[in-house]
This record gives structure tokens, sequence and C-alpha cells, in this order.
């Protein structure tokens, strides 16, 4: 349904909050199987914003599915559902001039594509954690991927539900036998290149 009584007018541009904070507002969407390192890189870097003067925030996929999401579960029109309201979440932030970090599996480029399109393409770098799914098992502490194949969980993303790779992501990382800390730092060094921060 159409919004009639648009106020955006009425309240301060996100380029005087940009020119305040001295930094654009983006988002960084981290994707990749559950137990990629997504979360523990995002935290990672996180950290090195803040230690070189940024003001960041992660939106933890699992945190967000314990409380704004809590209601959604896990079939196709609930994982829309979960990455638009995500999507839109990273909207108003990135017009505050926040740095977002979202991390969520996303597993298909219609989903990714349907972030985009909210956010902004010129607002969203996509970050593929391309960890393979062998390790991803391997590192699995909730045993996650051992009762998805027992057929415990259903619609699990890489054993019951596909996972499309991104086809065109802005950084692409293999989290095996590469520390977060440097993950980071490559991610990091990729968005100063593209937005110049």
């Amino acid at each position: 349904m159409e919004n009639i009584y648009p106020n955006f007018s009425r309240f301060e541009s996100r380029e005087q909050k940009e020119r305040q904070l001295y930094q654009q507002g983006i988002t960084l969407w981290f994707t990749g199987l559950s137990g990629a390192g997504k979360s523990v890189i995002a935290a990672a870097l996180e950290r090195l914003l803040t230690a070189n003067g940024y003001f960041s925030t992660v939106l933890d996929g699992d945190n967000l599915r314990d409380g704004i999401n809590s209601d959604l579960g896990f079939s196709a029109t609930d994982r829309a559902e979960n990455i638009r309201r995500t999507a839109e979440i990273c909207r108003l932030m990135n017009n505050c001039a926040i740095i977002v970090i979202a991390t969520l599996v996303s597993p298909t480029e219609e989903l990714r594509e349907l972030a985009r399109r909210i956010i902004g393409r010129q607002r969203m770098v996509t970050v593929y954690i391309s960890t393979p799914l062998t390790e991803c098992e391997r590192r699995d502490s909730k045993g996650l991927y051992a009762r998805a194949r027992r057929g415990e969980i259903g619609d699990f993303t890489g054993i019951s539900a596909p996972f499309e790779a991104p086809q065109k992501p802005e950084v692409e990382i293999d989290t095996t036998g590469v520390s977060p800390k440097k993950c980071a730092e490559i991610i990091f060094s990729t968005i100063k290149e593209i937005y110049g921060l």
C-alpha cells in the first residue's frame, strides 16, 4: 500500500548526517553457509572500524531471528521476509550514516537482489564468506549439520536447501586457515578503496 503521507523531507538528510560523522552510511552484506565465519569476522571488522574512528553496528542473523524476526521460520516466504526486514533496518541505519555489517546466510541471488533494491546498489557491498561445506561442517559446534543430515532439521542451507554463490561479490574470502582478524583487514581495505573511507 502506498504511503500517502511521507515525511522524509522534514528530517535531516543522510548527507547532513554523513558530514557530521565524517563517514558514509553503507551496508556490508555478509553471505555464506552456516559456520563459514560470518559472525566472527563481523565482530573483528566492527572492532577494526571502531579502532579507525568509524561508527558501525552488526546485525547478526541469529540475533535478528531471536528478536525482530522471531516470528519467522525457514520457508521461502519467511526467508524473503527475514531479508526484507533486515534490509529495511540497514537502509534506515545507512540514512543515519552508520556502517552496517549484516550477517545472514541469504542463500539465493534473488534474496540478495531484494536486499540490494531496498538498501541501494551504491550502498551495499556483498561480502561472500566462501568457506567450503566440509570446513563448515568440521567447525559445527552446535551439531546442526549432523542433525540436518539425519533429517532432524528441514530446509537447512547446504544440506536440504540450496545455496547459490554470489555472482559478482565485491569481496570473497575462504576462511580456511585465515584468521578472522586477517579477513577483517581484507574487507576494511576493500571498502576503503571503494568508498574512500
